[in-house]
Parts: C-alpha cells; structure tokens; sequence
C-alpha cells in the first residue's frame, strides 16, 4: 500500500514510525514536519495523487489533515500520537503506535462528516467564550514554561475564571434567530454526550448534523455548577440551551474578530462565523461499528 505519512516532529520519531509501517507492509514516504506545516503538506501530498495521507499527531494535527483530505478522492489514516485523540477515541482507533498501524495496514474505511466554520474544517469541536482563553493561556504556558499540557491547562482554568465574562452573539440557525449573552457556546461535528461515563464523547459521527449547546449567563459558582451537574447528567433548563439537528448556524458579533478553540487550538475569525456540516465528506481508515 502506498502511502504519505505526516508526523508531528513534536510527537514521534520518525525512524521509529518508519519502521512501524514498513514491518506492517504499509509503503509510505514518512515525512516529519512541524506541527504548524502539517495542513500545508497534506494538501501538497493530495495534489501529487496519494490516494492515503496518513497523520501522525493529536487532535490538532488530524483536524489539519483532514482540512485537505476531505471532499477528496483520497482516505485519511490517523496515528494517535497526542494528549487526547477525541477523534481517534471516537472512531475506535487503537491507541498505541503498533496498532494504529496495523489498522491501517488492513486499509478499512469508513465515511465520516466534518463540520466547517468559514470554511475551515474540523473533525471535533469548535467553541467560543471560556474555553479559547484557557487555550491560549495554556499554549502560552507550554512555550514560554515548558509546562505540560495538563498543568498549564488546569493554571490556565483557574485563571480564566478569575476573569469570567460573557460574550454577546446572535444566532440564527434553521430560520430561527435570538440574541444571546453566554460564557461559552460550543459546536460540535455530531452529537456529543455530556454525562459520566461518557462525557465528551460522542456514539456516531455520521448523523449529519451539528451539536450546539449554550450555556445561560451565569456567575462564576453557577457556571462551576453547571459544569458539575452536567457532568453528572443532571440536567436543569436554567443551564444549557441545546440546538438539535442544526445543519446551518450563523454567529454574529459586535466585535471585530472573535477568539474561537478549533480541535483544541485557537485562531482568531472575523463575523460573522458560519458553521456547517458536511455529511459523509472524510474517507477514514477505522474499525467496523
């Protein structure tokens, strides 16, 4: 099987990844790239032809790939070599180098959607409010600090807290509009479940439609609680608003640019942002569900 492999120098080496795919009968050219340039170098492998673009990397790295795979001829395998691998997790994908590897030697493939914002695809979730500045803050921590991913994460929460404040959005969505004040509005690719055991994950990823959920303006107790009952499963219509089977949602803003997490990472987009999903647009390698 011929392939192109893109891995995260960040994450792996890449003799070691060589050998994995090559002792799995995977032919593939293993580039290692920075993790900013892996968007850059998916797109240049599916222009020459390949048929598989395989990515080594976490979340962020598979959302890069993915934006050049998908509407594609070509099929996505995915290395899950990051923190958290949502997607990799939610398709099933084993976790350890070998075995990923030896999925995608088997070359099964499914059909997934991906959801889009202003054109700029990703596979997981994007979210704006709370959640963006604990991104920031923490990446801030990891480069400056060198802390790891959770402890930065966990100083960039308390942080953030400290500096709660709601956003001002308008939504419009399936010929509906309302003006919101809200700590935190997350977009989800597909349904995603909030109760323990199962909190953040999500049961399919082809059900073609966008997971919106809005959290009420709240004070920073009522927001922890919220959090808490949420992931308890108690649900309380004073908390979260959900949108179900949203395909098309329109966010508008009295501000120039709005901070949005995109997979985990941030970017800053100009109003209004429109999110969409597109049903069955990434050919994955994966288990059968």
């Amino acid at each position: 099987m011929e392939a192109v492999a893109i891995i995260n120098r960040d994450k792996r080496d890449r003799d070691e990844v060589a050998a994995a795919l090559a002792n799995a009968g995977v032919a593939a050219k293993v580039e290692l790239v920075d993790g900013g340039a892996i968007g850059e170098r998916a797109e240049a492998a599916v222009r020459a032809g390949a048929r598989l673009v395989i990515v080594g990397g976490g979340d962020g790295s598979v959302s890069s790939a993915a934006q050049a795979v998908a509407g594609t001829d070509a099929t996505l395998g995915i290395l899950p070599l990051g923190t958290l691998n949502h997607l990799a997790r939610d398709l099933g994908i084993p976790a350890t180098l070998a075995e990923s590897v030896q999925l995608i030697a088997g070359g099964h493939t499914r059909t997934i959607d991906v959801a889009e914002v202003n054109g700029r695809t990703f596979v997981n979730n994007a979210a704006i409010g709370l959640y963006p500045l604990m991104v920031v803050d923490r990446d801030t921590q990891q480069q400056r600090l060198g802390r790891s991913k959770r402890l930065a994460m966990l100083v960039a929460s308390t942080r953030t807290l400290m500096r709660f404040h709601h956003q001002r959005l308008t939504l419009s969505a399936d010929g509906g509009e309302a003006r919101i004040d809200t700590p935190l509005l997350f977009v989800g690719n597909n349904d995603y479940q909030l109760a323990l055991p199962a909190a953040g994950q999500r049961g399919r990823l082809n059900d073609g439609h966008l997971c919106v959920m809005v959290m009420r303006k709240k004070g920073v107790p009522g927001f922890l609680a919220a959090m808490i009952r949420s992931l308890l499963g108690i649900t309380r219509p004073d908390d979260m608003v959900r949108l179900d089977e949203v395909h098309e949602l329109r966010v508008e803003s009295g501000r120039s640019t709005i901070t949005l997490a995109l997979d985990g990472e941030t970017m800053a987009m100009k109003p209004p942002l429109t999110f969409k999903i597109r049903p069955g647009a990434l050919k994955v390698i994966a288990p059968n569900t």
